[in-house]
């Protein structure tokens, strides 16, 4: 007897491997999934920027990118004695106006570079919600904590957001035809917009992804949100805060993310790569003892079979 429905999602007709170059953007669960990747030593670029959740600032994050269009100092303000692009994360703030720079563009030519030769990206959007203001044309991609009556919030509207994430694909192929861009819709609830604003607003991001997919065969969707509202319907799947996905539902999440996208050698190769991180992970009573010395020797004989077949693959 059944218990729960499942969410139904059909083998990809392409899959990711340890050769795959992967980029990830956009909201708190591109942190989720990308640390999995990571860990698993993917070679991924994760939120060069910062945390995204708006497709309107996402959009015009990219443009920059593909378009090399470096930030100047015209591009930032001060607040709260920190220099702040409204373009990026407030993880992107600066004590001087020279470091925000650097590292603002530091961060927009290795995303130019990574996505150059990317094979996927991976865009998980958060909300329609979005706040503008007078400082800068559009949607910002975060608020930095400036006082809510200065900006003016507005929900997006379907066709907006599917043209957004049109003009991404668009500019993206300029520079990279033959990228996959892989969408999922973030499963965190935006409760302080309101109940019924938040479905609203996760209506009009999943409505504009579907338009997309229509009409551009290299675009794909996965149902992270599907699987952890429908799926995974309990709260004991759930943080603290009852909103974001505990570390039980992420890792349900990325099983069914792997039985779509990985091959059986790229999964046995990630578990062999977990024993080699737990290894390195753990901390011996006695580091001179002579079972800890056959422990290394054995770890070292380990991350020497991976890299023999994978010298891309490196632990630190």
């Amino acid at each position: 007897m059944q218990f729960r429905t499942i969410v139904p999602i059909e083998p990809s007709g392409w899959k990711i491997d340890h050769k795959s170059r992967l980029m990830l953007m956009g909201s708190c669960f591109v942190e989720n999934i990308g640390s999995k990747f990571q860990y698993s030593k993917f070679p991924v670029l994760q939120n060069p920027f910062g945390i995204i959740f708006h497709p309107i600032a996402m959009e015009r994050l990219f443009r920059r990118i593909v378009s090399r269009n470096l930030f100047e100092e015209k591009d930032l303000l001060l607040k709260n004695d920190q220099y702040i692009s409204l373009e990026t994360h407030s993880m992107m703030n600066r004590n001087s106006a020279e470091d925000c720079l650097l590292d603002l563009n530091q961060a927009l030519e290795t995303s130019y570079d990574f996505l150059a030769k990317a094979d996927i990206l991976v865009i998980s959007l958060g909300t329609a919600w979005g706040y503008e203001h007078e400082s800068l044309k559009g949607i910002v991609a975060n608020c930095h904590k400036i006082p809510q009556k200065q900006f003016q919030k507005r929900l997006s509207g379907i066709d907006e957001i599917r043209n957004a994430l049109n003009s991404i694909g668009n500019n993206l192929r300029e520079l990279n035809p033959d990228i996959k861009i892989l969408y999922t819709l973030s499963p965190v609830r935006h409760w302080k917009d309101g109940v019924v604003p938040n479905q609203q607003s996760k209506a009009h991001l999943h409505t504009a992804i579907q338009e997309v997919l229509r009409n551009d065969k290299n675009s794909f969707y996965f149902p992270s949100y599907e699987i952890l509202l429908d799926e995974l319907r309990d709260y004991r799947f759930y943080d603290g805060d009852m909103l974001h996905p505990n570390a039980l539902a992420i890792n349900y999440i990325w099983n069914r993310f792997s039985e779509t996208y990985f091959e059986e050698n790229t999964v046995q190769l990630i578990r062999l790569i977990d024993k080699v991180q737990k290894s390195l992970a753990h901390r011996p009573l006695a580091e001179n003892s002579s079972d800890h010395k056959k422990f290394l020797t054995k770890l070292q004989a380990k991350i020497e079979e991976i890299q023999q077949n994978h010298p891309q693959i490196a632990f630190s």
